[in-house]
């Protein structure tokens, strides 16, 4: 058994609070794969105003609309609605979200002129990609792979830290630095996981 991330034990935390809001959504016969959908506008809407350098606007919207990423699963377990289709959209429309994210960071950044600023969201968004790519691929293989140092709940805590302090910057810097060194983590934990599996089969 693999130890698990920071976010992982966070969500188990935090189900208790956000239960009533699904039991609400329950009464109301809203499907999972809708606030999914939800979920996604709302990182859309953000990234309008994060084009437009408004940064402060957009890190609220991201602290009502984030919270549907967990919700949305919640709702289905409780509804007894889980589906294959339904992950499947969850996991993409979560990747979607984060780059029209980057991709808004990266207009202002050009308006801007500033090169440093447009190699950081290029860093940021491919860091973030690997780190679902890598866990996504290991457990297609089979095997477990929630470790790591900055999985995506501490990549959109801290987007929406550093919208509202509008620390923009600092957060590329730190994204793009320990977005890869977790991908780098995955991939030598499945190293190593696979290591010790061929030894015992």
């Amino acid at each position: 058994m693999s130890k698990v991330s920071l976010s992982e034990k966070i969500k188990v935390t935090t189900e208790p609070w956000l239960m009533p809001v699904v039991r609400v959504l329950i009464q109301c016969r809203v499907h999972p794969n809708v606030v999914t959908l939800l979920c996604f506008l709302g990182f859309l809407v953000s990234a309008f105003f994060i084009a437009q350098g408004k940064f402060f606007l957009a890190g609220l919207l991201l602290i009502f609309f984030a919270p549907l990423d967990a919700i949305d699963g919640l709702l289905a377990r409780a509804s007894n609605r889980v589906s294959s289709f339904g992950a499947f959209l969850d996991s993409t429309m979560d990747r979607y979200g984060e780059i029209v994210i980057f991709l808004s960071l990266t207009y202002y950044f050009i308006l801007k002129g500033s090169i440093s600023g447009i190699i950081l969201c290029f860093l940021g968004i491919t860091g973030s990609l690997m780190v679902s790519y890598t866990r996504a691929r290991a457990e297609g293989l089979g095997f477990e792979c929630k470790i790591g140092l900055l999985t995506r709940l501490e990549r959109i805590t801290l987007l929406i830290i550093s919208l509202i302090l509008d620390t923009i910057f600092i957060f590329l810097i730190l994204l793009s630095l320990f977005t890869h060194l977790t991908a780098l983590q995955r991939i030598w934990h499945v190293y190593r996981t696979s290591k010790v599996y061929s030894v015992n089969s």
